[in-house]
């Protein structure tokens, strides 16, 4: 064999779970690569591939063996391997023998820290025919496989019965067995198309040759992007366009692997069902991708991708059409009867249904969301009516029929059940935003409304959970309030909402009164709120002593927390902001060991210096400076006014001794500095960005 030459391995099995499929191939290429890396066995470009039936990675130019090195180990110093005579001692016979040598063949090493007995060697370069086995046993061992399987009479375990595997390093097999099955040069090709072995020459041969004889597509992405325009293309036929869900096609793109497109289409009657529905079922039941017309409504047509090229393509679509017809049917079923009640008719059963022991029933949780939405949307310019009406029917669509079946309909189907009841358009399309925001990054709600009732529902459920004892603690979080948490906060921030935070906690906790007894809850909620805005700050780049100079003030507002947050970092810009910070500091750590009650106001007639006038005066003056532009909440200009005080300050502390002897002159000058203090304080604690 060359120095180095085309490797290649699959591992054909089962069907593995289209789910996992990517996952695996991912894994498994990065599994396989790092041990060729630990190996020392250099190699060029590594392609993946992964279909329904095989797990196959590629390696261009991997060597033939590892490169030859010399070993060195340092043995004892001289001085100790032998004695006054130059007899060696036992530690250098010792270290010797270890090493398979005599004593007199070590060669030496001078140093800085003096001389050492060495034993050097040149060693060969395992072939990699040795070390590959071991290789691809480790990176298969190490895939993220939740609950490995066993079949048959053999102990292997893996996700899926293993059936081949095809192990080549240029023309030669690497001869090894994994997971039961012995290393060869042949594969299978399409279960039905090309049920029999074919045997591969060549590793670059496998992708090409699995193609053109075995109607394989072996790599996935190439596979993924022949079904996309598939799609595209057969909708277009059908004077369509057709809705991709990415997620969907990776989930197609492991099921099948000879793709051909099949268009298929259904009753136009079952259009009257809420769309959402239908597009559920054809997709998570059925894989299908549906289409929209001009306008981006349903049509009534889907496309299927079969997993074999049929002579007789017109069964497969009849089958499909056959097997979406009854799901389709139900679904309108659903829609049927859930039209002969209002969605307040369900509102008494939602009394049946418990939210949690301690907390109550749905029903009752609708009323507290009620109230609380009701309050939210009175200060944000909302209906304070609609709000409440929309909180009572916030949850009736889980007791429909059509949410019992489809569950990713709710919401979705409070706002169709509103409207077909008559309902207030706004208040129909709230009873879906009362969902939002599902996820990290999702879309947020956007009518007052819908506003006020999704927050509403986080924050009662924050305060309620917290209030009975069931904070998360790790990674255990079964309300998922860390979600709750930061949805909320995303709504305020994004929306820029007047409200003032704790005060909402407040309204939940009394509104709580009946079901918990911990007058702490608000405190403790709004804490873990701003842990949760730590984050956030973060993520967008903003340095933790920012954060905490504003939370330590406690604004009202996510959006006075958001103006501070910029005052504060236009102010650390600033070339006076590292020494008023630095003096903010040494005020706050002086009142603090002050040992007594600090004064309201300093008396200027207890001056004993022109210092001590001269910060009174300027603090007098940028004191009545700023108040319209702290109450207009212009807080980056009136730090940049505040940071004017730089120069008297820094004259205070040269000049005056503030722990005077005298008690009445310490208090007055602990007084002027509480002053200054409270200045900055207005809108953040600049202390904390003093480091250390």
């Amino acid at each position: 064999m060359a120095d180095c030459a085309d490797l290649l391995f699959e591992l054909g099995t089962e069907e593995l779970p289209p789910v996992a499929l990517k996952r695996l191939s991912n894994a498994l290429t990065e599994e396989f690569t790092a041990g060729l890396a630990r190996e020392n066995l250099t190699h060029g470009e590594v392609t993946a591939y992964a279909a329904p039936r095989r797990l196959a990675l590629l390696v261009r130019d991997c060597a033939a063996a590892q490169p030859d090195r010399e070993i060195e180990r340092r043995g004892p110093a001289v001085q100790a391997a032998f004695d006054d005579a130059g007899n060696p001692s036992k530690a250098a016979e010792g270290f010797a023998r270890s090493c398979g040598t005599s004593v007199d063949r070590l060669e030496r090493m001078r140093t800085d820290k003096g001389e050492w007995l060495v034993y050097k060697v040149q060693e060969t370069g395992k072939p990699a025919a040795e070390l590959l086995p071991s290789i691809a046993e480790t990176a298969l061992n190490r895939l993220p496989i939740p609950k490995r399987m066993r079949w048959g009479a053999s102990e292997a375990q893996f996700v899926r019965p293993v059936h081949w595997l095809l192990f080549l390093h240029g023309d030669q097999v690497v001869d090894c067995t994994l997971l039961d099955a012995r290393a060869g040069r042949t594969t299978l090709g399409h279960r039905f198309h090309h049920p029999g072995v074919i045997e591969i020459a060549n590793p670059a041969d496998y992708a090409g040759t699995l193609e053109e004889t075995g109607y394989v597509l072996a790599g996935f992405d190439a596979r993924r992007e022949k079904i996309r325009a598939q799609v595209e293309t057969t909708a277009e036929t059908l004077g369509g366009h057709a809705v991709i869900d990415e997620a969907l096609l990776d989930e197609v793109t492991a099921l099948n692997e000879w793709p051909v497109p099949i268009a298929g289409a259904f009753e136009e009657k079952y259009l009257a069902v809420p769309h959402e529905a239908l597009i559920l079922t054809m997709k998570k039941n059925q894989k299908y991708f549906h289409m929209v017309n001009a306008e981006g409504g349903l049509m009534n047509h889907f496309i299927t991708i079969a997993n074999i090229d049929s002579p007789k393509p017109e069964l497969i679509k009849e089958g499909n059409e056959r097997v979406v017809r009854p799901r389709l049917a139900d679904a309108m079923f659903f829609w049927q009867q859930d039209g002969k009640r209002r969605l307040e008719d369900h509102i008494p059963s939602l009394s049946g249904v418990v939210f949690q022991q301690k907390l109550g029933s749905m029903q009752e949780k609708s009323e507290r969301v009620a109230e609380l939405a009701a309050g939210i949307a009175a200060a944000i310019g909302g209906d304070e009516q609609l709000a409440r009406r929309a909180g009572h029917l916030s949850r009736c669509d889980l007791m429909t029929e059509m949410v019992g079946e489809f569950g990713d309909m709710q919401g979705i189907m409070g706002r169709y059940q509103a409207r077909r009841d008559g309902e207030n358009d706004e208040l129909a399309l709230a009873l879906e935003e009362f969902y939002l925001p599902r996820f990290s990054g999702d879309r947020l709600p956007e009518t007052r409304i819908g506003i006020a009732l999704s927050l509403a529902e986080r924050i009662d459920t924050l305060v309620g959970i917290f209030g009975i004892g069931m904070k998360p603690t790790g990674d255990k979080d079964p309300f998922a309030l860390r979600r709750s948490a930061l949805g909320a906060l995303r709504i305020m921030r994004e929306h820029q909402l007047p409200l003032n935070l704790l005060q909402l906690l407040e309204s939940a906790r009394q509104g709580l009164a009946t079901k918990i007894d911990n007058s702490g809850v608000t405190g403790e909620v709004y804490d873990f709120m701003i842990d949760r805005l730590k984050g956030i700050y973060h993520d967008r780049g903003v340095p933790v002593n920012v954060f905490e100079a504003v939370a330590a003030i406690k604004p009202e507002s996510s959006a006075d927390f958001e103006r501070r947050i910029s005052a504060v970092i236009a102010f650390g810009k600033l070339p006076e902001a590292d020494s008023l910070a630095a003096a903010n500091k040494r005020i706050r750590n002086i009142l603090r060991k002050a040992g007594t009650e600090i004064l309201a106001t300093a008396d200027p007639t207890l001056f004993e210096n022109d210092q001590e006038r001269a910060l009174h005066e300027r603090i007098a003056a940028k004191g009545a400076e700023v108040e319209p532009l702290l109450s207009g909440y212009d807080y980056e200009t009136a730090l940049r006014t505040l940071a004017e005080l730089k120069e008297p300050v820094d004259h205070f502390f040269d000049q005056v001794m503030v722990m005077a002897e005298d008690p009445a002159v310490r208090d007055n000058r602990l007084a002027l500095l509480n002053s200054l203090s409270r200045l900055f304080l207005g809108v953040a604690d600049i202390a904390r960005l003093q480091n250390g």
